[in-house]
C-alpha cells in the first residue's frame, strides 16, 4: 500500500516535470517566432537595471543562462563602441540575437563611471549634433548586415528603439540659423583690452569729495579748480565679456582672508588709492586698520612718506597694500651711514620687499615704466648693477635695454616662484600712456582738452601696445593687465594744470584724476581674479 502511494507520487512528479518541459519548449518556440513577445520581454529587462553586486548571485546567473540572456554589464564598463562591436557579429542562434538587443540598449542607457577629470571634460558643451538624423541608428545600420530575414526583423526592432532614444527632429532653416549664430557667439573669446568706452550715468563709483581718507589731495580733481568733470561719466565695455558691475561687498567676500598687493611706481599708487576708494565707497571707514607695520611700511625719521601703505578690512580679513618700487629692481645703498650715498640698482634682482613677503600675497599687481630715463636715475643716484657688480656692458647701459633686462628678469623669477605659491595670482600691468601735447613735461607740454573721446571710443587691435610686457609674459603663468590702448583714448582725464593750490603754468599729463581711469584698471583686474 505504501509502495503504491510512493509510485503514484513519483508518477505525479514525472507528469508535472513533462508538462513544465512542454510549456517551456512552447514558450521558447513562440518567443523565437514572435518578435512582439521578444520585444516585450527585452523591454522589461531594459526597465530594470540591477546593481552590479547582484551578478555575483549564482541563482541570478543560472536564470540568465537558462533564458539565454547575457546580463547587462555593470555601470562603469559599458561603452558605445563596445555595444557596436558586439552587435556587428550576428549569429543565427537566439542567444546572439537577444544579446544584440540588450548590448545596444545598455550602451545607450548606462552611465559610465568616469574619473573627475573626464567628468569635467564631459560637462563642457559638446559640439552640435546634426539635426534630423538618429545618430546611433546610422552607425548600427551601417555596421550590420542581416544574414537572414529572421535576424533582420530583430535588428530592425533594435534600431527603432535606439532611434527613439537618440532621435533629434530636424529644425526649420530659421531655427538652425539662430542656433548657429548662438554657437558662434559663444565661441568668441573675451578680450578685456578690446572694446569701447560707453556713457554711464551711474559713474563715478565714489565721490572725489568724500574719499579724503585714502585719496591724495593732489589727485582729487574735485578738490581743484577744474571746471569740467564729464570724463567721470564713462565705463569700459570689453569685447565679448560679461563684466559685472563692481560691488564692494561682493569684492570683500571674494577676497576674504586674502591680501592684494600693488608694487610699482606712482601710477601703481594711484591704482591702489582707487581700489581703497572703490571698496569703501569713498566713505570714512574708521574700522579699517592700518597694518603697515606688519610689512615694515612705516615712515623713517626725516622721510616725507613711508615706502608704502597696508590696510585691513577686519570683517573679512582682507588686506590691500602698496609698495613703492618705481623700477622693480632691487635697490641697496652702497653706504648705509651716508644719506647721500649712491644706490646699487640691481637690474637682475627683484625688490627685497617682494622676495620677503611674497608668501603672504594672494594677488600681486606689478608695474613700471616712467622712471626709466637718465634724469630719474641721476636724481636718485641709482647705479646699474648686474650679477652683483657695477654694469660695464655699454649695451645694457642704454635705458631701453636696462628696462627690458629688469622686466624679463623679474618675470622669470616670479614665474619660477609661482610653482611653490600655487594660490598666488600674479599680474603685470602695461604702461600707462602720457598725453603731453606741444612739448614734454619740462618743456611746456599740456593736455587741456576737456571733451571726452575726441580720438575715438573703441579699441579693435590685437595685441598690446606695450610690446615689452607682452613679450616678457609669453609662456609664463603671469597674466597681463593690458590697459595701455584703452587709456590712450582718454587724454581729457589727466590732472592737467589744475591743483588744489590753483592753476599752474605746467601740466601733469601723466597722472590721472580720481575718480577716473585707474578705477577701470581695477575693474578689469577684479574681473580676472
Amino acid at each position: 500500500m505504501k509502495a503504491g502511494n510512493i509510485y503514484s507520487f513519483k508518477g505525479s512528479l514525472i507528469s508535472l516535470a513533462l508538462v513544465t518541459l512542454v510549456l517551456f519548449a512552447t514558450l521558447m518556440w513562440t518567443w523565437e517566432r514572435n518578435p512582439i513577445i521578444a520585444m516585450t520581454l527585452r523591454s522589461a529587462q531594459e526597465w530594470y537595471h540591477f546593481p552590479s553586486g547582484l551578478y555575483s548571485s549564482q541563482g541570478y546567473r543560472w536564470i540568465l543562462r537558462s533564458l539565454w540572456i547575457s546580463p547587462i554589464e555593470s555601470v562603469g564598463t559599458s561603452t558605445m563602441e563596445k555595444g557596436v562591436e558586439k552587435s556587428v557579429t550576428p549569429s543565427t542562434e537566439n542567444r546572439t540575437k537577444i544579446e544584440l538587443g540588450t548590448e545596444v540598449v545598455a550602451a545607450v542607457n548606462s552611465i559610465p563611471a568616469e574619473s573627475p577629470k573626464i567628468q569635467y571634460n564631459e560637462n563642457v558643451t559638446p559640439p552640435p549634433r546634426s539635426k534630423g538624423t538618429p545618430t546611433l541608428e546610422k552607425v548600427v545600420e551601417k555596421s550590420i548586415t542581416p544574414p537572414t530575414t529572421e535576424n533582420r526583423t530583430n535588428i530592425q526592432l533594435d534600431t527603432e528603439v535606439v532611434a527613439a532614444v537618440d532621435y533629434m527632429p530636424a529644425e526649420s532653416p530659421k531655427t538652425q540659423y539662430d542656433l548657429n549664430v548662438t554657437a558662434s557667439s559663444r565661441s568668441k573669446v573675451c578680450n578685456y583690452a578690446k572694446g569701447k568706452w560707453v556713457a554711464d550715468s551711474r559713474r563715478p563709483l565714489y565721490s572725489g569729495f568724500s574719499c579724503k581718507q585714502w585719496l591724495s589731495s593732489m589727485w582729487a580733481c574735485r578738490m581743484t579748480q577744474r571746471p569740467d568733470f564729464s570724463f567721470e561719466g564713462y565705463r569700459w565695455q570689453p569685447e565679448n565679456c560679461d563684466m559685472q558691475e563692481f560691488d564692494r561687498s561682493a569684492f570683500l567676500r571674494k577676497m576674504q582672508d586674502k591680501t592684494i598687493a600693488f608694487i610699482g611706481d606712482s601710477l601703481g599708487r594711484q591704482q591702489f588709492q582707487s581700489l581703497m576708494c572703490m571698496v569703501t565707497g569713498g566713505e570714512q571707514s574708521p574700522e579699517v586698520q592700518n597694518v603697515g607695520w606688519e610689512y615694515g611700511l612705516v615712515k623713517p625719521r626725516g622721510a616725507i612718506r613711508p615706502d608704502g601703505w597696508a590696510y585691513r578690512f577686519p570683517m573679512t580679513n582682507t588686506t590691500i597694500l602698496y609698495y613703492w618700487s618705481a623700477s622693480l629692481s632691487d635697490l641697496q645703498p652702497l653706504n648705509i651711514s651716508d644719506k647721500l650715498t649712491n644706490v646699487a640698482m640691481h637690474l637682475d634682482r627683484p625688490p627685497a620687499f617682494m622676495s620677503r613677503f611674497l608668501h603672504r600675497f594672494d594677488v600681486l599687481v606689478l608695474n613700471t615704466g616712467h622712471h626709466w630715463n637718465r634724469g630719474k636715475l641721476t636724481a636718485n643716484r641709482w647705479i646699474m648693477h648686474v650679477n652683483g657688480k657695477p654694469n660695464e656692458d655699454k649695451k645694457i647701459e642704454e635705458m631701453a635695454n636696462a628696462k627690458n633686462l629688469t622686466i624679463y628678469s623679474i618675470v622669470r623669477w616670479l614665474d619660477l616662484q609661482l610653482v611653490s605659491h600655487p594660490r598666488l595670482k600674479a599680474f603685470f600691468r602695461t604702461i600707462s600712456p602720457r598725453h603731453f601735447f606741444n612739448g614734454d613735461w619740462n618743456t611746456g607740454g599740456s593736455c587741456d582738452n576737456t571733451i571726452p573721446l575726441t580720438n575715438g571710443s573703441e579699441v579693435m587691435q590685437e595685441g598690446s601696445n606695450d610690446k615689452t610686457i607682452e613679450g616678457a609674459l609669453k609662456g609664463t603663468k603671469i597674466k597681463i593687465l593690458d590697459i595701455t590702448a584703452l587709456s590712450q583714448l582718454r587724454d581729457e582725464a589727466h590732472m592737467s594744470r589744475y591743483t588744489i593750490r590753483g592753476t599752474l603754468n605746467t601740466s601733469d599729463c601723466l597722472h590721472w584724476c580720481l575718480p577716473g581711469i585707474p578705477d577701470t584698471w581695477n575693474e578689469l583686474l577684479l574681473a580676472q581674479i
